[in-house]
């Protein structure tokens, strides 16, 4: 009985810390601290990247077209729309709750940097860009979109 128990008691947990895990996780929508768009982030083979789903404008006020990028120090590149963006790539899985070595291009002044994802809890996620070491750098709070 006791051995019966024991048994279930650690399945038990054992979801439990499954379900822990699946909350960690950085799949799906999110917004930023500005709420200027949504992205998403999705798995591709053992690696994570991100793109843009929405902007909250997503026309160019001067043009009333959609807005292009621009900034991209590519000049074949720069007719590009910004919507459908992939401007995160290459994030690979650091820890429970840390995915590290990606790049994040930031489609408003052109420049990509090196970048973490950390998962704070199921509805926060801390982004990270950076140039060199991840001490100095800008750290932005996403919220998860639901």
């Amino acid at each position: 009985m006791k051995k019966t128990l024991f048994l279930c008691l650690a399945l038990l947990l054992g979801f439990a810390n499954l379900a822990s895990a699946q909350k960690l996780s950085p799949l799906g929508i999110w917004t930023n601290e500005e709420k200027k768009a949504t992205f998403e982030i999705y798995q591709q083979g053992d690696k994570l990247y991100g793109k843009i789903v929405t902007l909250t404008v997503p026309n160019d006020p001067a043009t009333g077209k959609p807005k292009l990028d621009s900034q991209n120090p590519d000049p074949k590149l720069r007719n590009r729309p910004r919507l459908g963006l992939v401007f995160m790539k290459d994030f690979k899985k650091d820890s429970e709750n840390k995915w590290d070595d990606g790049t994040i291009y930031n489609p408003e002044d052109g420049k990509t940097y090196s970048c973490y994802m950390k998962v704070l809890n199921a509805n926060t996620m801390e982004v990270k860009g950076y140039i060199g070491f991840s001490l100095i750098g800008k750290s932005q709070t996403w919220t998860r979109v639901k």
